[in-house]
């Protein structure tokens, strides 16, 4: 038996519930009357600190997509990501591999439910929170989760991601 509901969202945050389904999410998918497009935009939406906004940001990285959970409370720094991960450069992901590798839109990708497994790291300032919001496949859905449990359904690595 399903602990969520599916039927009433969208398709693509059908698809990232039932990927929290799978990997045993007790959070659901829920969707807001006002977008969640940005950090900013969701903890407004939810009433919580903008620090519990765990931003899915893609990246390119030699070659390959690279997702980055970062707090909503500051931005991703590069260079020194780059520098903790042995990569030669990190840049922003264009609009059109953000859907290659996610099969979501910027402003609404989800930490999972994607065609195949990203590499993906972990801000390690989401642990400063009980609570965690992330998108839910669409710019008006999300999620509660938990620092650890977003660790967990990723895979994620931990790092540092910014100041």
């Amino acid at each position: 038996m399903s602990r969520v509901s599916i039927v009433p969202l969208p398709p693509r945050a059908r698809l990232v519930a039932q990927a929290l389904v799978d990997a045993g999410v007790r959070g659901e998918v829920v969707e807001l009357p006002d977008s969640a497009r940005t950090a900013a935009e969701a903890a407004s939406a939810l009433g919580c600190e903008i620090g519990q906004i765990a931003n899915s940001l893609v990246f390119w990285s030699d070659g390959a997509a690279l997702l980055v959970l970062t707090s909503g409370r500051h931005r991703v720094e590069t260079t020194m990501l780059a520098r903790q991960l042995g990569r030669s450069s990190i840049e922003r992901a264009t609009p059109e591999q953000v859907r290659a590798a996610t099969g979501q839109a910027i402003g609404g990708v989800a930490p999972v439910g994607h065609p195949r497994p990203l590499e993906t790291v972990v801000d390690e300032a989401l642990a400063d929170y009980s609570t965690v919001w992330a998108a839910g496949g669409t710019p008006h859905t999300v999620f509660p989760t938990t620092f650890d449990e977003l660790v967990r359904i990723t895979g994620g690595a931990v790092h540092t991601v910014g100041r």
